[in-house]
């Protein structure tokens, strides 16, 4: 996407070293300025190094300086020329009205950001390793458990077999009895949750593909992951941020539900048909 190493660069400044999140600042603040400086140039703007600046376009995934120059330019183009979303405090004496406002900046942002940083090769990988797995096993704590309740319960509909236990002592007991032929869904915002790294590191162990669903950064559970699928995230109060990571994360959930089921389309169809039938004698007519 054309704002995809701002927006990196906004998302991941809290993993960089101290000299990245320099040079991170100093190109957040000055785009235009930036994307016209030689290394030399960058490097003494941003008081770091030569040195530090080529690290720091490895850091992003590119190839070397020159591509980040290419990619600040992009950037700046599509952010001048889009509205931008203001996810602003909310404050103790907000409206109902203000309160939904802010909320629903912060989610659309969630999202838009989330669409730039997710990398769509390891989209496609996790997409096609749950299409040819035996069963799903997902794990998860907080907030993040109810993300992946939200995963079994579509995957189940399309008859794939798909695990999810909210206690963390059955959780590694399920992870224990994984083979290769399974796949292990780790969901952690921070990347760092002791109980997520746990199961997924036994997961790995057992054979099993292992997919964390994290927020871009440099993170413990990457260490233990086959395929990391990132996520943006909002700051904010009043745990709002912790909401807006919440719709990030269901996103990509619902893009690797919709990634499987469109491989599986003629049956998938016949599957939720199935299961809408089951379902419709318990509505109100």
């Amino acid at each position: 996407m054309s704002d995809t190493i701002l927006t990196k660069m906004r998302q991941g400044m809290a993993s960089f070293t101290p000299s990245e999140q320099k040079i991170a600042s100093y190109i957040l603040e000055n785009p235009q300025e930036a994307m016209n400086l030689s290394v030399v140039e960058m490097a003494e703007k941003s008081k770091t190094s030569e040195a530090s600046v080529v690290r720091f376009c490895k850091t992003l995934g590119l190839k070397g300086y020159q591509e980040l120059k290419i990619s600040i330019s992009m950037s700046s183009i599509g952010e001048s020329t889009k509205e931008k979303i203001l996810h602003e405090m909310i404050n103790a004496n907000d409206t109902p009205d203000i309160i939904l406002n802010k909320l629903s900046a912060g989610s659309i942002q969630a999202i838009e950001d989330t669409n730039n940083i997710l990398n769509i090769s390891s989209l496609a990988n996790a997409i096609e390793k749950i299409n040819e797995c035996e069963k799903i096993y997902l794990f998860g704590v907080g907030a993040s458990s109810i993300v992946a309740l939200d995963a079994q319960y579509k995957f189940s509909r399309i008859n794939i077999p798909t695990f999810m236990f909210f206690d963390h002592h059955i959780q590694l007991t399920s992870a224990v009895h994984l083979t290769k032929k399974d796949v292990a869904i780790g969901i952690s915002h921070t990347g760092r949750t002791m109980e997520v790294i746990d199961v997924l590191k036994i997961a790995k162990g057992k054979g099993a593909t292992t997919i964390s669903i994290t927020q871009y950064g440099k993170s413990p559970i990457q260490e233990v992951s086959d395929i990391v699928l990132y996520t943006a995230s909002v700051e904010n109060n009043f745990r709002s941020g912790a909401m807006a990571s919440r719709i990030a994360q269901l996103l990509v959930i619902d893009s690797l539900f919709i990634g499987v089921a469109c491989k599986r389309y003629d049956e998938v169809i016949e599957y939720l048909k199935i299961t809408r039938e089951a379902l419709e004698d318990k509505r109100y007519k």
